[in-house]
């Protein structure tokens, strides 16, 4: 396998280095953790521990651009639709903008938080799951500035995309790559989490980043080194219950 850093999709708010880096597969017998250097997973084990880490960022510890570059690398060998390629990756670390992006996600979480509240009022109550979330996502309402870095994957949207019609091909060429760089910082060490409320600011942040008319954002990763032990597989459905073979 071999994978060639791209400079005209990273754009880390600083000079692009041009590396080339290759990648050799001897056998597909090969584990995962011998592939990529770091913590020791087996596929399954990295595929059922990725968590959204949230209180256990650490937020004190500095995250080399060298290893979210490589996490990158690892995420352009996503699929795409048509092999376009159009996802660009905003890196911020500069701590006045990630401060910004960070009050930008505050006002949109502590509403949104608010209602999820006053809908269910026991979401936030006691030590259950659904609690733990709650306190875990009001927390990082509060702290996402001081993340020490910030990941915006984008797409390129041209031309403007018709009201009414399916965006499930738009935003399967950007998501699963998003997931890949998430997967690759948890196999070297680093915490992430999927979030998505800064949308509610989406023009006010590009404008603060200088994204062009035809790129929009598609989520907002959190990284940082994490605190604690390891990660455990979540509590989820049964596979019965949400499995349809043939018919609903």
């Amino acid at each position: 396998m071999h994978a060639r850093y791209l400079p005209d999709v990273l754009h880390p708010g600083r000079a692009d280095d041009q590396r080339v880096i290759h990648y050799q597969i001897v056998g597909l017998s090969l584990p995962w953790c011998a592939i990529m250097p770091g913590v020791p997973l087996t596929p399954d084990e990295l595929l059922t521990t990725t968590r959204s880490v949230r209180k256990r960022l650490d937020l004190t510890r500095p995250v080399p651009l060298e290893l979210v570059k490589e996490c990158l690398e690892i995420a352009l060998q996503a699929p795409n639709g048509g092999m376009r390629q159009g996802w660009h990756w905003i890196v911020v670390t500069d701590p006045q903008v990630r401060a910004q992006i960070g009050d930008f996600y505050r006002r949109s979480a502590e509403p949104y938080l608010a209602s999820a509240a006053a809908a269910d009022p026991n979401r936030g109550a006691g030590r259950g799951v659904m609690a733990r979330v709650s306190s875990s996502s009001a927390y990082l309402a509060q702290h996402m500035g001081q993340v020490p870095v910030l990941v915006i994957p984008c797409i390129t949207v041209r031309p403007a995309w018709p009201a009414g019609e399916t965006q499930a091909g738009l935003w399967g060429s950007l998501l699963p790559a998003a997931w890949s760089y998430m997967l690759a910082c948890r196999a070297r060490g680093l915490g992430t989490a999927w979030t998505t409320l800064h949308l509610r600011y989406e023009t006010e942040i590009a404008g603060l980043l200088g994204l062009p008319g035809d790129i929009r954002q598609g989520a907002l990763i959190p990284t940082a080194y994490y605190t604690g032990g390891t990660f455990r597989p979540a509590a989820r459905r049964p596979l019965a219950d949400v499995l349809h073979v043939d018919h609903w």
